[in-house]
């Protein structure tokens, strides 16, 4: 019997959710007529709500233990007659959720033990294919795929005109800020904006707030980027990416955001990222992986992007 009512969690991050974005379409293809809604946390709601794939968005504040009140609020969540969850997240929260709130007969498609219907082992599996996967096993369509044009057919970022976008190359220099070790060098950066600027590239630097310092460290070596931070929303800056010519970024969210638009897009990786597990897809999508992010050469960054796509600094 077709599943009528399913749960998702996704709790995050932005890179994570972002991965996910082929199974979520896969789910609503195999359960086409199935109410489906999603568990994330509030920093992610406005992004679930905008996809097409959900009818409703659930937000989790990840209460710690004692917080009776949020914890009886997410016993009431997870008994809501559902006929499947489909636990995209696999933390120890999630585990938690599965021993504690939900009732016995739930099934449940996840790594915690005593689920119903188990992952296999998903050692070496990149994050984006593990999803894929779960969503298979949960009865979704193998052959469907995301269409992003609820995404990226929206306004360019104020004062950005496409006519001139073409052969623009777009850097994101920042990361989270608890792992700055994933940052390639902001002076690195912004050698490689002049030498892009001397061959014609119009170039924008994007993040968020939080990359401030990141964006500054590359705007004092190279002050003709033109300055997003901070200054658009997920699908403003998904409608530039798709607009533009090329994608240099850290292991971070915006930089998996690209690679789904279909952007020529090349990750820089340190010791904190495994490329197995979590570089992003695509057919114009690369990386380079180094223990030490800051011996990433420009040179390097220019013959890898070649092969990507050709005509980044001829």
């Amino acid at each position: 019997m077709p599943a009528s009512r399913i749960l998702v969690i996704k709790h995050g991050a932005l890179g994570d959710i972002i991965q996910g974005i082929d199974a979520y379409a896969k789910l609503r293809a195999g359960h086409p007529g199935a109410y489906i809604a999603v568990l994330t946390t509030p920093p992610f709601a406005g992004l679930f709500a905008a996809m097409p794939w959900f009818d409703d968005v659930i937000t989790d504040h990840r209460a710690v233990v004692v917080n009776l009140l949020q914890m009886m609020r997410m016993r009431r969540i997870m008994r809501q007659s559902w006929d499947m969850v489909i636990d995209l997240q696999c933390s120890g929260r999630t585990a938690r959720y599965h021993q504690f709130l939900t009732p016995q007969n739930l099934r449940w498609f996840g790594n915690v033990a005593g689920a119903s219907d188990p992952y296999p082992d998903f050692a070496g599996v990149n994050n984006t294919s593990r999803m894929d996967i779960a969503a298979g096993l949960a009865g979704g369509d193998a052959s469907a795929s995301a269409d992003l044009d609820w995404l990226t057919n929206v306004d360019l970022p104020p004062g950005i005109v496409s006519d001139d976008l073409q052969n623009a190359l777009v850097l994101v220099p920042g990361c989270s800020p608890a792992k700055p070790s994933k940052r390639w060098p902001g002076a690195a950066f912004a050698s490689l904006a002049v030498l892009a600027r001397q061959h014609g590239h119009r170039l924008f630097i994007v993040g968020t707030s939080a990359d401030r310092d990141a964006a500054d460290a590359v705007l004092q070596g190279a002050p003709d980027c033109t300055d997003l931070v901070g200054k658009t929303d997920l699908p403003q800056l998904a409608a530039l990416f798709a607009r533009c010519g090329y994608v240099i970024g850290n292991d971070t969210g915006p930089t998996f955001l690209a690679a789904k638009t279909g952007i020529a897009t090349l990750m820089l990786m340190g010791h904190d990222t495994n490329p197995q597990m979590s570089s992003p897809t695509g057919n114009l999508v690369g990386y380079i992986h180094k223990s030490d992010i800051q011996s990433i050469t420009v040179n390097e960054i220019i013959n890898k992007m070649q092969e990507l796509k050709g005509g980044l600094l001829p």
